[in-house]
């Protein structure tokens, strides 16, 4: 009973933890968790062996004491009557059973409980597996993936995949559902209602998932399917009268269909991810993250060139000049390869971590920070103050570009979560409420992101208005202009993070700012320079 109770504690909320760490935004984090859950079984393992061991003193201690108290059970009065026993019965009655009191309340389920809130305050919370599921659907969403796919573990890079129970998979579907995603929700509810029908063990019920799925294939115009599951209702409860009037509705329906021949456009197509409207609305980014309707011709192509640079001659890049590589021509999107080496990208991921906090979002009205769902990432600003890493990194960056990094921005590191994506966005503020660094520094002129890991699949950095695709590759980095040469805002530059489907994404960018740059940079006259 104790054994359960403690059970109890564990999972129905007696112990109170007060969580205080976000997980599902940072990869390297939800990694963290593999460990915590291995100390805390090794941790449930002491205990138990504590328990064990207590149990025993007091299956020891009852036997010594029910041999003692047996020679008593025969003829009390008589035992009693002599004043010695008499003696060792009070005395065994005050100290003894006083003993296997003190011995009872020895529990080591008390420390263990104690240990365990502490540490479960850095457990996940019910918004981390909102969280994650909800980036799961992300993933189906842009790569238009479905259930089997991923459970089947067929994505390239994704490994073992651990099989999803009804239960999970019906939870998947609810976030679905409370985010507006139907089409994913209908999905995990349908792989929910298979996994029972091949007799997988749940709390979930068929009852309940038919119940969801039945109003959901008759709203979007499948009644033959509505019919047949109506019917599975009934079989599971014959006297359930709500499925019994939803039958006799949809019967009524049918019949008034096959009347007017129109049996046939009254059926949907749930082949949700053919034809070229799927997911209208959705950003033409997608499109290309998945890697469909990149603009990359053979006449562009041919205007792309790979190079040697060294920064105009620049004494530190004469004898060891970087490779330079043109991604992309309007706007002109570069890459240098072998920018970063392994053990610059190692310290800089370690000077992060302890910093890492949920990246935000500018709010265009107050200029305040807040935190959005289309930026699932975790960020940290390093300074050249941190390590001499930085401060030689920044000074690459410097001498590549030739432009002045007095005025900007400190390193930022980011890693991104399940799902973790941004969407797309520039990276010059539009609007510049509260902006006191535009006020002193001027607008971000250039963006220099670097690449610290390769993404098994996803990640792309993509930009919609142009056609363009850039794949993150370790060590390397990519550098635009986001103003054009008279100063005016190039909007060509609008780009997105791709969601990382298999993989951990580490980048670092540098934003540099307009001021120091007047004589770095030429200034363009016409407007559309």
């Amino acid at each position: 009973m104790k054994f359960q109770w403690l059970l109890s504690s564990l999972f129905t909320g007696v112990i109170l933890c007060h969580v205080q760490d976000e997980f599902y935004s940072s990869i390297d984090q939800v990694a963290e968790l593999i460990s915590m859950e291995r100390d805390f079984i090794q941790s449930l393992k002491e205990y138990i062996k504590e328990e064990e061991t207590h149990l025993e003193q007091l299956k020891r201690t009852v036997d010594v004491m029910d041999e003692i108290s047996g020679t008593f059970s025969e003829m009390p009065e008589t035992r009693v009557s002599n004043p010695l026993n008499a003696y060792k019965l009070m005395k065994r009655m005050y100290t003894d059973w006083r003993a296997v009191e003190k011995l009872i309340k020895m529990d080591p389920s008390h420390d263990f409980l104690a240990s365990l809130s502490l540490k479960c305050q850095h457990f996940p919370s019910k918004d981390d597996v909102d969280g994650a599921a909800l980036g799961l659907v992300r993933l189906q969403e842009t790569y238009r993936l479905d259930p089997q796919s991923i459970m089947d573990g067929k994505i390239s890079g994704m490994g073992h995949t651990e099989l999803l129970t009804p239960d999970e998979s019906y939870y998947l579907a609810t976030i679905a559902h409370e985010k507006q995603k139907y089409l994913y929700s209908f999905l995990w509810m349908q792989h929910a209602l298979k996994e029972l029908d091949e007799g997988k063990p749940a709390v979930i019920t068929k009852k309940e998932i038919l119940y969801f799925l039945i109003p959901f294939v008759f709203q979007v115009g499948d009644l033959p399917l509505a019919v047949e599951m109506t019917r599975q209702l009934i079989a599971l409860d014959p006297s359930d009268q709500n499925a019994l009037n939803y039958f006799k509705y949809y019967e009524t329906v049918k019949e008034s269909l096959r009347r007017w021949n129109e049996t046939q456009s009254a059926t949907a197509n749930l082949d949700f991810f053919e034809g070229p409207n799927f997911l209208q609305g959705k950003e033409y980014y997608e499109a290309l993250c998945r890697g469909e309707g990149i603009k990359m011709t053979p006449r562009r192509q041919s205007t792309l060139f790979c190079r040697y640079n060294n920064g105009k001659r620049n004494p530190r890049l004469i004898y060891a000049p970087i490779k330079e590589e043109d991604e992309w021509d309007h706007p002109p999107i570069v890459r240098y390869h072998n920018f970063l080496s392994e053990k610059e990208m190692e310290t800089i991921k370690r000077l992060s971590r302890p910093k890492l906090k949920r990246a935000g979002v500018a709010d265009r009205k107050t200029g305040g920070w807040f935190i959005a769902e289309y930026r699932v990432s975790k960020s940290a600003w390093l300074m050249e103050e941190d390590d001499p890493v930085v401060s030689r990194v920044n000074q690459r960056i410097a001498d590549i570009t030739g432009l002045d990094m007095q005025t900007a921005e400190h390193l930022q590191v980011a890693n991104y979560g399940i799902g973790g994506h941004y969407e797309p966005h520039y990276d010059f503020p539009r609007m510049h409420v509260n902006d006191s660094n535009y006020k002193t520094n001027g607008n971000r002129i250039a963006t220099f992101l670097n690449y610290m890991s390769d993404v098994e699949f996803g990640g792309a950095t993509v930009f919609p208005d142009v056609g363009a695709a850039v794949q993150p590759i370790k060590g390397s980095a990519v550098f635009w202009y986001n103003l054009l040469q008279n100063g005016e805002d190039d909007y060509r530059t609008l780009h997105a993070a791709c969601p990382v489907l298999t993989g951990n994404k580490w980048v670092s960018n540098k934003w540099i700012r307009e001021r120091g740059q007047e004589f770095r940079r030429r200034c363009g006259l016409s407007e559309v320079d």
